[in-house]
């Protein structure tokens, strides 16, 4: 397939890892920080073609699993409203909140529907004037601009049943409180393609600067992920620290400045919990005043949620880098995709789904 094909070759995937072998005289850590590339990573086996030193963890780069249980009751409490048809998509159903998750309410009579986008759930409102529809809108700056054009066009066209439950979180600052975290140990980072393709890599150099972190935007395919680890390789050794873009047919500098423009008009920069991590400053958004009216969390009061996390998910340490998968006692075990305990394992950008997917738990099977 053009523009796919090449970038699977397997030749000069190969080239790359003997590249990356020759570069690398010690050991190093890089961090991928989109789930979308931990899948490709453990799908076409490319953390094991790195030769012994280098070592790849995988980052809070998963929109779903970074939604903070809190909100994911909220969606609960919400969705249980008599009346309320509640839209999500699908990756989000399964997500284990405190009690349960949103498939389970729907088996027991809740009206959640399943939208491909928020523009469905926006013609869901216009369709039903006398229910409140809401619109489950979490994601990094890459889902930003659509839910953002969703509430945009809700308030021109004065759908007023329409709100959305928003969890929007910002990835630039989840990498500043993974390098200023006690017990880091993350040198590098391969930077999130889909996330740079709208908001750019201005902010990138920022962090590279204040940190003295090499950053490679990266895409998602074999060859994009080891082009990005050779790049990364070669700055840790000689001492630089940069951003590099090597995801150039998609991803330029600035972004794309009508997203961002009507990102900007909507939503406001705020706090924001992240799932496993806790708290980051100025890490999420949240609708601007003028916009409040379709703001889901204060139109049904839904801030006094009690949580409870399972006790034995590590999520939390896997998504800092800490931990892998596998580390976890209950990973292929207690915790399946069937039977999830976290969100890391029910997603499908999760890295312990991506393990589970591609077998590595069977590794755990042989050596017991």
């Amino acid at each position: 397939m053009k523009h796919v094909d090449e970038f699977r070759d397997g030749q000069a995937a190969r080239k790359l890892a003997a590249a990356i072998a020759r570069a690398a005289t010690r050991p190093w850590t890089l961090m991928e920080v989109c789930g979308g590339q931990t899948h490709s990573i453990v799908r076409y086996g490319i953390d094991q073609l790195l030769p012994g030193g280098v070592e790849l963890v995988h980052g809070p780069g998963c929109p779903v699993c970074v939604t903070p249980l809190e909100t994911i009751d909220r969606a609960h409490a919400i969705a249980s409203h008599p009346g309320v048809i509640f839209c999500s998509f699908g990756d989000m159903l399964r997500v284990p909140g405190s009690r349960g998750d949103l498939l389970q309410l729907k088996a027991q009579g809740a009206d959640v529907r399943i939208v491909y986008s928020p523009l469905d759930a926006v013609n869901l409102a216009a369709a039903n004037p006398d229910r409140p529809v809401v619109f489950f809108a979490i994601g990094f700056e890459t889902t930003a601009p659509p839910n953002a054009m969703a509430v945009w066009i809700a308030k021109k066209r004065k759908l007023a049943n329409f709100s959305v439950l928003v969890s929007h979180v910002l990835v630039p600052p989840a990498i500043a409180a993974i390098l200023d975290a006690p017990g880091n140990r993350v040198q590098a980072f391969l930077g999130p393609g889909h996330v740079c393709t709208v908001v750019g890599y201005e902010d990138y150099e920022k962090l590279s600067a204040q940190y003295r972190v090499p950053i490679v935007v990266t895409g998602f395919e074999p060859v994009d992920l080891l082009e990005g680890v050779l790049l990364a390789i070669r700055q840790l050794e000689q001492g630089r620290a940069e951003v590099e873009n090597a995801y150039a047919r998609v991803v330029d500098r600035q972004g794309n400045p009508h997203s961002l423009k009507l990102v900007n008009e909507v939503f406001e920069v705020c706090d924001r919990k992240w799932r496993g991590i806790g708290l980051i400053p100025s890490s999420g958004l949240r609708l601007r005043p003028e916009y409040r009216d379709h703001d889901a969390e204060q139109i049904f009061e839904v801030d006094d949620i009690e949580t409870c996390e399972s006790s034995v998910c590590i999520s939390g340490e896997i998504l800092r880098g800490l931990k892998k998968p596998h580390d976890c006692p209950a990973f292929g075990r207690e915790c399946t995709p069937h039977s999830p305990l976290g969100a890391t394992m029910v997603s499908s950008e999760g890295a312990c789904a991506a393990y589970y997917a591609h077998g590595r738990h069977l590794e755990l099977v042989a050596l017991t």
